[in-house]
Parts: structure tokens; C-alpha cells; sequence
């Protein structure tokens, strides 16, 4: 039966490629290309070299590439829907026009805000001043998780070892900086700078808010902070998914804490009563911060809550708050030279909080059927190559093969936007509240995961709204998802020839397909379920390409002294790799035996692979980049391209790469996996 299936998927795939009733352009963007480069030894350089050279990232934006232009073109197509629903003269008041209209006239509304300054955080600047003592801190916390950052937080998503139930996974958090070593490599000089801006930093918004005391707070709350970073994991240690999978009974959270007054936090969550167990990411973390709890004054708690109460509200205060928190987020962390204008920050509020809503109307008339439609066959074709490359790997056994060919058929794809959309109809709107309107709408928002508890699992829920220029795979749903947005040049072209269309979106498909099965995807099973599926000898075989493919990207290094972490990028290398690999092979299989055309001097299998290069070509302030270096899953754009490729026997074959060159690597160097 398999082969029969195969067979009748693969006439499909012939019979729709190859000939085209109209001559197609190349889709390479040749102008970029700098031939003082050889594609021999620096890929990335001579295709992209003179955007390189000519492009500057915009002043308000810590990083410039394909990515980010197309995120910026869909800006004003959303503020022209946003308008258009706020002028229409039939909205009633509770409608999705009603909500858009004025969720973004909140934003707009400057005048309002100078007015009100701090008077809309009243009642949680009181909340945390009436704490007497760290008893009321459980509650506290509660009442944070669904508006601000905490010490811990938690999430709803499918049980790992049963994706059948929704459970509450308990995690850590509660730093302002975007990674542990902010606070803890010393060494370092730029994180440390950063650490002691960020305290300056600290001291002018709380005293700006009135604190008595904001230089020795501001110390206070850096050290508090500090030791909880201390108990942190790391990144790399985040991504261990079996090591993440502690089911704890609610009756036993109290042995992490001793002391801890869980069943408040319980019951103030809304988790009581829907569950009798929840999972406890890092639970040495949970440990450690109740030593810190227990150590730290509640003085010094109080204002470490006074702190986030005013960050995480200070984007949408008067111009005095909202700048000097751009100073630092902006300036001093991500290097941007000046905030985006004010209408794209509002379009950004109102898309986070009614995603779906304005998504609705942006498919309507930025999505064409036949973009779907196309993006389905590639989608199948991606497929059928991934299955045929099991089938030819080397390296693994025929039980593991059975058993990830099962996976494979087990994919549901959703293209553009979803089956159903989402309903707004209780989240309550005012034209002249902001602050308001963003708590309301983070109120909104974890009412509806919390209500997923003892419910059947949604599958047709999405993770990403379809304005959004990204892809995602789900393990827990086995699903490979690829909204609206990113259907466009460079990703996807429908007026070039194939091979560029299957070097960008469809490397892109293959990205997400080969998730399922990188080091963290293959460790779940076809349903969602964290099991082992692998053959010891196949684990064995599957770690030496890994520890390959680590020493590779470890040796990268986009700023001087600091090299890409090899651990914290694995899955997204072996995607990259995976993706790039299973994409040619469905470019030559759409080929159906034929020669590509030769189009603006380059064969099919060059146009294949600057296809793929011109997708990540990017340029990124240093300061952003050392961000992204601790925290993104991601190598840097240069890396994506460059160190892909130099794995694909394919791009040898198609620049003539040998021995000598840069881009070069021995074939036993190489590491082919998917």
C-alpha cells in the first residue's frame, strides 16, 4: 500500500512541474551580486555582496534582511485595515471594527497619556505596596502572571508524555535582561556595561515614578535579580525536553518549596480544580528561588514588583517613560538609534492583542487563493522527498525508518490562515485607555489558556497570525504551519521558475518538516508524545552527526569574541541543513527527468542555491547580535547560508567548489543528515 501511495503522489508531482506555458524569470536578484567574491569562498559575499554594501539598517531597526522588510511592507497594509475599520460608519460598538479602530486610537492618543502619566497603575503600584508580609507573595505572583514578569511563570500546552491532555508547566522567569549571563559574566565587558546601564537604567524610571530611594533600590533590584540568575538554567540546558518533563502532583509542589503557599497560587490562578498534576520545567529553579525568597527582604521584593509593574507598562505611558525605557531596550541592548515612528508601534499593540481579527481582513485582500493553492503542492512535494531521503539514509536502521516514515505521515499542514477564526466578542475595548486596554487584552488572552484545562485538545488552533513573516513547527501537534505572510518574495516568487521558489519557501518547508526529527523534534513520536523511537545503534549514529554539526557552528563568530553557541543552535542547524537538502531533492524530482533552463546565465541547481541564499541576507547591529548570540535558537543570517551549504554535496556540483576554496569542506567533514 505504501507503494501505491508514493507512486500515485509522485505522478501528481511530475505532472505539475517543469514545463511552464511562459517563459519565468530567474528570481535571483542579480544586481546584489558581487563578483570581487568568488561563490566559491564566501557564498553569502558574492550573492548578497552589494546589498551588503549599500543597504543600511534603518534607524529604527536593530536589524535589516528579508525578514524584517517583509514585516515592515505588511505595517502599512495593516494600519489601512485598521483604518478602514475605524471609519466605517455601520461598526456597533463590540464589534471586531469597533476593537481594531480603538484599540489603535488608544495608542494614538498622545495627548491622553500625558494626562494620565502614572494614574493607570495605581491600583497595582497599591497592590504591591499593601505587602506586610512574604506570605502574600503567592498571591502576588498570581496576580503578575497575567500581567507582568515573575519570578516563575507557567504555561498551558499538550502533556508531553500524553498530548491528549492540556497541562500547566511551570517555568522560570523573572529577569529584565534577556539572558543569565547579563548579570553573571562579569568578564565580559559589554555585559557588564550592560548590567550597570540597566541599573542607571532602573534608578531614573523609579525615580521618575517617585521612589524615595531609586539609586539603592535600583541596586537592590539588580542583586535580587542577580541571584535568581544564579539558580537559572541556561539556555542550552532549556532544551533538553526530557529534563524539562517533571510531573509534579499539586499536593507535592511543596517539597520543591518547603514553606511555599502553593495552593494560593493555586486557587488565584484559575489552575485549582482543573488538574491534579502540573509539570515543573526547572525544578531546581523552583528550589532555588524560594531560598531567594526566604533570604531576600521584603523590602526589597516590593520593589522589585513596584519595578515591573512600571517596565512592563512603560512602552505605553507618557513620552518621558516611554522614552527613557527606549534608551536602554532600544539604544543600549539592541543598538537601535531611534524608536519606530509612533502609528507602526500602534499597529504592533493592536496586531498583538486582535491578531486574528485584522488577519481576517488582511487575507481577504492580501492572500490570493492561488498562492495557497501553490504553497499546497510544495508543500506535498517537500514531503514526499523527505520520505524518499529516509528511506536512502545511511546511517539509520530499517525499525527506525518504519517508525519515522509513521511520523512523517502522522503531518497536518495548515497554510495562509486558519479553518476558524478566533472570537473577540468578551474582550472590551475603550478608545481612551491604554493601559487599560492591555491589561484587558493580557486578561483576555490567559483566560483563554487557562480555560483549555480538562478540555479536548483544539487542533485547529494557531500559533502565529497570518500578517506574520514566519513558519513554525509544533511537536506536540506534529504539525508544520506557514501563515499568509511569508508566501511573498523571496520566499516565494510566483512569477520566477522553480528553482529559486524550492531553494527559498520550499528550504523553508523543509525547515519545518525537519523539526519533527532534529534533536529535540525526534524525541517525540507521530502524536505528540515524548517517547523513544530510535534503536540504540541509530541514537548512537544520530549523536556523531550532532556532535559534528556543533563543532562546526561553535567555530563561527558573526562579533569579535563572541562565536555562535554550537548547543543552544543545533536544531535549527540540523533544519537548516535538513531543510536545504530535502528542498533540492524536490527541485530535481520536479525537474521529471528534464534539463532546468539556463535563465539569466545560471543553471537550475546555481538559481536552487541563491534562492537559499538570498533568503538570509540580513545585516544586524552588534549590539542586537550579541543579544541574539545568548538567547535565539537561530546562527546568524551569514551562517544560515554559508554553513549550510557548505554541507550539500549539491553546491559543490553547482559552483565547482574544490579543494582550496574557503567554501570548501571534506567530504567526511560534511554532515548529511535528513
Amino acid at each position: 500500500m505504501k507503494t501505491t501511495l508514493v507512486s500515485a503522489l509522485m505522478l501528481g508531482l511530475l505532472a505539475s512541474a517543469g514545463v511552464h506555458a511562459e517563459p519565468k524569470t530567474s528570481g535571483v536578484d542579480i544586481g546584489n551580486i558581487d563578483n570581487s567574491v568568488r561563490p566559491q569562498d564566501n557564498f553569502f559575499l558574492n550573492l548578497n555582496g552589494k546589498w551588503l554594501a549599500n543597504t543600511e539598517i534603518p534607524s529604527d531597526k536593530s536589524s535589516w534582511g528579508s525578514f524584517e522588510k517583509l514585516d515592515d511592507d505588511t505595517k502599512p497594509q495593516l494600519r489601512a485595515i485598521i483604518e478602514a475599520a475605524a471609519a466605517d460608519p455601520n461598526k456597533q460598538p463590540g464589534t471586531d471594527a469597533q476593537r481594531i479602530g480603538d484599540f489603535f486610537a488608544s495608542y494614538m492618543d498622545e495627548a491622553k497619556l500625558e494626562q494620565l502619566r502614572l494614574t493607570p497603575l495605581k491600583a497595582d503600584f497599591d497592590r504591591v505596596a499593601a505587602l506586610t508580609d512574604k506570605k502574600q507573595i503567592p498571591a502576588l505572583i498570581a496576580h503578575f502572571n497575567r500581567y507582568y514578569i515573575a519570578p516563575y511563570a507557567f504555561t498551558i500546552h499538550q502533556d508531553n508524555k500524553d498530548s491528549t491532555k492540556y497541562v500547566a508547566d511551570i517555568v522560570q522567569e523573572g529577569l529584565s535582561l534577556p539572558d543569565r549571563d547579563y548579570y553573571l559574566k562579569k568578564s565580559d565587558k559589554k555585559m557588564a556595561d550592560a548590567l550597570a546601564k540597566f541599573e542607571l537604567h532602573v534608578a531614573k524610571m523609579l525615580g521618575m515614578a517617585g521612589n524615595a530611594n531609586p539609586a539603592a533600590d535600583a541596586k537592590a533590584i539588580v542583586a535580587l535579580e542577580t541571584e535568581l540568575a544564579k539558580v537559572q538554567w541556561t539556555q542550552v540546558q532549556l532544551r533538553d525536553p526530557i529534563k524539562a518533563y517533571n510531573k509534579v502532583p499539586l499536593d507535592q509542589l511543596s517539597k520543591l518549596a518547603p514553606g511555599y503557599d502553593w495552593t494560593t497560587w493555586l486557587n488565584d490562578t484559575g489552575i485549582a480544580g482543573k488538574v491534579d498534576y502540573v509539570i515543573v520545567s526547572q525544578p531546581s529553579y523552583i528550589t532555588g528561588f524560594n531560598k531567594v525568597l526566604n533570604k531576600v527582604p521584603l523590602a526589597t521584593w516590593k520593589v522589585y514588583f513596584q519595578w515591573h509593574v512600571l517596565h512592563g507598562n512603560a512602552a505605553y505611558l507618557s513620552k518621558d517613560f516611554a522614552e527613557e525605557n527606549f534608551a536602554f531596550y532600544g539604544k543600549v541592548l539592541s543598538g537601535v538609534n531611534e524608536q519606530e515612528p509612533r502609528w507602526k508601534r500602534a499597529v504592533n499593540f493592536t496586531d498583538s492583542a486582535l491578531g486574528e481579527a485584522l488577519g481576517k481582513l488582511y487575507v481577504e485582500q492580501h492572500f490570493p487563493a492561488e498562492r495557497k493553492a501553490r504553497m499546497e503542492e510544495l508543500v506535498k512535494n517537500l514531503l514526499i522527498a523527505f520520505g524518499q531521503s529516509i528511506e536512502t539514509l545511511d546511517w539509520m536502521g530499517p525499525e527506525t525508518k518504519k517508525q519515522a516514515q509513521a511520523k512523517l505521515a502522522k503531518f497536518t499542514i495548515k497554510i495562509g490562515y486558519p479553518n476558524k477564526w478566533r472570537d473577540y466578542s468578551s474582550l472590551v475595548v475603550v478608545k481612551d485607555d491604554l493601559v487599560g486596554n492591555r491589561m484587558r487584552s493580557r486578561a483576555f488572552e490567559y483566560a483563554k489558556e487557562v480555560n483549555k484545562l480538562g478540555k479536548p485538545i483544539d487542533r485547529d488552533e494557531w500559533g502565529m497570525t497570518p500578517q506574520t513573516v514566519n513558519a513554525y513547527y509544533n511537536p506536540e501537534l506534529n504539525e508544520i504551519v506557514f501563515p499568509a505572510a511569508i508566501l511573498q518574495p523571496p520566499f516565494f516568487d510566483a512569477a520566477a521558475d522553480d528553482a529559486v521558489n524550492y531553494g527559498g519557501i520550499g528550504a523553508v518547508i523543509g525547515h519545518e518538516i525537519s523539526h519533527g526529527f532534529d534533536d529535540q523534534g525526534a524525541q517525540y513520536d507521530g502524536d505528540g508524545n515524548l517517547r523513544d523511537w530510535w534503536t540504540k545503534a541509530d541514537h548512537k549514529n544520530f549523536a556523531a552527526k550532532t556532535k559534528m554539526l556543533v563543532k562546526q557552528y561553535s567555530a563561527y563568530s558573526p562579533v569579535k569574541g563572541y562565536h555562535v553557541n554550537g548547543e543552544l543552535t543545533l536544531g535549527e542547524n540540523i533544519a537548516d541543513n535538513s531543510g536545504a537538502a530535502i528542498a533540492h531533492k524536490a527541485y530535481l524530482l520536479s525537474l521529471g527527468g528534464k534539463p532546468a533552463p539556463v535563465i539569466d546565465g545560471l543553471t537550475g541547481e546555481q538559481r536552487f542555491y541563491m534562492g537559499f541564499g538570498q533568503v538570509w541576507r540580513a545585516k544586524m547591529r552588534d549590539a542586537q547580535q550579541i543579544v541574539s548570540l545568548k538567547t535565539d535558537p537561530h546562527s546568524p543570517d551569514q551562517f544560515r547560508a554559508n554553513g549550510t551549504v557548505r554541507n550539500q554535496p549539491g553546491f559543490y556540483e553547482a559552483f565547482g567548489v574544490k579543494p582550496g576554496d574557503k567554501m570548501y569542506l571534506a567530504p567526511k567533514d560534511r554532515v548529511i543528515m535528513w
